[in-house]
């Protein structure tokens, strides 16, 4: 064994103890370790960063602007709650969930399938009454297991497809790991199912343990072609919002107070509704609703281009003593105020006759740009930002679909190709407004990306210094002749490795 083997090994042996007692991310340590093999001159300059070619690692990095356009569009999220519905137990809250997103894994990269689902799931939870801790690991495994049914499922197999292909073997097809991974996938949900019960804790999350003190008062309008129209209340899910309560519907010069779940929503309406602010930014996020206030529609960006903001109104703000019409806030803050709460409880009446005092917390819907601008202002004591807030362009759903299905499509029947058929269906996410070129830029995760590519260049490393020769030709022995007792000690070393460090890495 010559010094470059054995350096080799020492700097992957370090990493991996590094990445399992460390708080430093895998990304920072792989790419590290590559570094300093590159400086060792242990590995060439072209086959260390051969990973970041990697047809694979192109895909999951694409994958991601799919899964925006997803998201910021609402294109999953009613198909998904129409899916989970009200269940009466946890029990079949997880049937209703596991296989929908084991699913959706199958076609869209698992990472970004959890990170869409998460708010959708935990919101569910709430209104159903559940402990969200019942369905997080669930949903973790279910869309792994989901993953194992087509290439575009995890970033492993389309990291190992990379590799397939430049080792010149033709690609892996979408579905020919499906004989393989489907039963395992059915198994491992049927198991999930049966030991959710006794496995999983029923924990209370750290949010419904402090209630927020901030309680406001906000007028929404169902718009015109809203999906609400003609449902009830309680079918419309409007009945049991968490951290939200339907107080009264406003309808023509008729006031329904007390409103009854059977009650039915009809075009125009003005539902009344009183929360805490975490809760008003699910509500703005729903199809078919709108600020009740007209001048929403007079700022100047788009509405899938603002945010809430919170502003706590100074003594020295012009706007004191002045109701929200006289100070004109919209001409002068090009934000507008669509809630206000005083020391706490919230404040009914119209908008626009409040008058403001010192201390008052202004819930506004403006432009991102609102908080940065006039975070040192004098006319506010406190700005801040409230995250995920902006809402989805509902409009855009049924394109977005479009292109999930177009993906597919020609991923499998056109046989374009996993890296072909994403970059085409990403191209057409941003061009259709799905997705902007900003959000497609912030929404890739670019900590798995180097993870990815700094392991490839570790691999290469052990490839070129002998290592990687020398490891194989001691797992052969270990495990003699047979191809089944060399594939079984592979998994198990795989499997073991996975629970110490991250499968990318690993």
């Amino acid at each position: 064994m010559n010094w470059e083997i054995g350096l080799t090994l020492l700097v992957v042996l370090g990493s991996i103890i590094a990445m399992i007692r460390s708080r430093i991310g895998p990304d920072l340590i792989l790419i590290g370790a590559l570094a300093f093999l590159m400086l060792a001159d242990v590995v060439d300059v072209d086959r260390a960063l051969k990973g970041f070619a990697n047809q694979g690692l192109a895909t999951v990095a694409i994958l991601f602007v799919v899964a925006e356009g997803l998201n910021q569009t609402g294109a999953i999220n009613r198909f998904v709650q129409s899916l989970l519905g009200h269940p009466k137990t946890a029990l079949v809250g997880q049937l209703r969930l596991v296989f929908p997103a084991a699913f959706m894994s199958a076609f869209i990269n698992n990472t970004p399938v959890v990170a869409m689902l998460l708010p959708v799931v935990n919101d569910w939870s709430k209104k159903c009454g559940f402990s969200i801790s019942r369905f997080l690991l669930p949903l973790s495994f279910a869309t792994i297991l989901g993953g194992m049914c087509t290439i575009f499922g995890t970033s492993t197999t389309l990291i190992l497809n990379g590799w397939f292909v430049q080792a010149g073997y033709e690609s892996i097809g979408l579905f020919e790991i499906a004989w393989i991974g489907f039963p395992l996938a059915i198994i491992g949900l049927i198991y999930l199912l049966l030991t959710s019960s006794w496995l999983l804790p029923e924990r209370v999350s750290a949010e419904t343990q402090f209630d927020d003190p901030r309680e406001y008062t906000i007028e929404m309008i169902v718009e015109n072609g809203s999906p609400l129209i003609g449902k009830s209340i309680g079918d419309a899910g409007l009945r049991s919002l968490p951290g939200l309560y339907l107080i009264e519907i406003s309808r023509d010069d008729e006031l329904i107070a007390a409103v009854s779940p059977d009650r039915k929503i009809q075009v125009q309406d003005r539902l009344i509704f009183v929360g805490v602010v975490e809760s008003i930014k699910d509500l703005q996020k729903m199809a078919g609703l709108k600020p009740a206030t007209n001048q929403v529609f007079k700022l100047d960006s788009p509405r899938s281009q603002r945010c809430l903001v919170e502003a706590v109104v100074s003594n020295t703000c012009p706007a004191v003593q002045q109701t929200i019409r006289d100070v004109h806030f919209r001409t002068q803050y090009n934000a507008v105020v669509i809630a206000v709460s005083r020391n706490g409880h919230r404040i009914r009446g119209k908008i626009g006759d409040i008058v403001l005092q010192p201390g008052d917390t202004l819930l506004l819907e403006a432009h991102p740009s609102f908080a940065d601008v006039h975070r040192n202002s004098r006319d506010f004591f406190l700005v801040s930002r409230v995250e995920d807030s902006t809402p989805l362009r509902h409009e855009q759903a049924w394109m977005a679909q479009i292109i999930l299905g177009i993906m597919i499509i020609t991923a499998t029947v056109l046989n374009f190709g996993m890296l072909k058929a994403s970059l085409f269906a990403a191209m057409l996410m941003i061009l259709t407004r799905c997705t902007r070129p900003s959000e497609a830029r912030t929404c890739i995760d670019w900590s798995i990306l180097v993870t990815i590519g700094a392991g490839i260049g570790l691999g290469e490393a052990m490839e070129q210094s002998g290592a990687a020769k020398l490891v194989a030709e001691s797992v052969i022995n270990s495990a003699g002749s047979s191809p089944t007792a060399v594939l079984a000690v592979v998994y198990g070393i795989t499997m073991l490795m996975t629970n110490l460090i991250t499968a990318k890495a690993a």
